[in-house]
């Protein structure tokens, strides 16, 4: 059975491989990240906002606008009658 087994250690070796070049990379790109944009981004515009130096946050600006405050005209926005895809019953077809 060992012998069956040993046959698979170079395939395994290079998944082992090529899984540790992969998890490298997402290492290093984690630590670039921090130090290049996270602490960076803490230091002007977090404590900008934790001194009070830009306005106060709207939830409305960052909101999905619906279609209608958007400018759209809806046109079937409130449909008549029984057709098939109404669902006006909450029954089973």
């Amino acid at each position: 059975m060992l012998t069956i087994l040993s046959s698979f250690w170079p395939f395994y070796q290079f998944l082992w491989t090529v899984y540790f070049v992969i998890m490298f990379l997402i290492g290093f790109w984690c630590i670039f990240m921090f130090f290049g944009f996270i602490i960076p981004l803490w230091l002007t515009s977090g404590l900008m906002e934790y001194f009070g130096k830009t306005k106060p946050f709207d939830p409305e600006d960052v909101r999905r606008k619906t279609l209608p405050e958007q400018g759209a005209e809806i046109i079937f926005s409130n449909p008549k009658g029984n057709g098939p895809f109404l669902h006006t019953d909450h029954g089973h077809h």
